[in-house]
């Protein structure tokens, strides 16, 4: 069956909650989403529903990016699931597809996510765009999208993660 997605609501936090804990196996994520909501870093919030039941969501935040001391509006994807026993049926695909365009609509010029390496380049995604940039992460895991060509373009930049992340 095929779900419908749309924007996160403040009565869907629970469903939401439960969702993280199932695909992620612990708090950590819920409570990442808890601190970004509360700090207002929140860009874009999706989730997908089927049935009136939510199976996914994502979220996208506010990262303050420098590039050659240039502020560069970027946004984290951050986190990301699917309902485990729902997944590899392209509702993570449809959340991404659906999310980026929020980030369009957003004003924003790029899109960082620490993923897996095989899964995120299919949407643009690239540990290329990254390489300048000081982070927490380093590695092909780290990877960015610009939504303005050469957004990220340049020698020496860094994001830093806002504390709701807990680094």
């Amino acid at each position: 069956m095929a779900e419908t997605i749309r924007a996160a609501k403040p009565a869907d936090a629970e469903a939401i909650a439960a969702l993280n804990r199932a695909a992620f196996g612990g708090e950590e994520e819920v409570a990442i989403v808890e601190r970004l909501r509360r700090d207002d870093f929140v860009a874009v919030e999706l989730v997908a529903e089927q049935d009136g039941t939510i199976v996914g969501h994502i979220l996208l935040s506010w990262l303050p990016t420098l590039m050659d001391g240039r502020s560069v509006k970027t946004l984290a994807l951050a986190p990301m699931a699917v309902r485990p026993g729902l997944q590899k049926r392209g509702i993570g695909g449809r959340l991404i597809a659906a999310a980026l365009d929020g980030a369009q609509a957003a004003g924003a010029e790029a899109v960082i996510v620490l993923g897996h390496p095989r899964y995120y380049p299919r949407f643009g995604f690239s540990a290329a765009l990254t390489r300048n940039l000081a982070s927490p992460f380093p590695g092909e895991a780290f990877m960015a999208l610009e939504l303005v060509p050469g957004a990220l373009a340049g020698k020496q930049g860094s994001v830093t993660y806002p504390s709701a992340f807990g680094l």
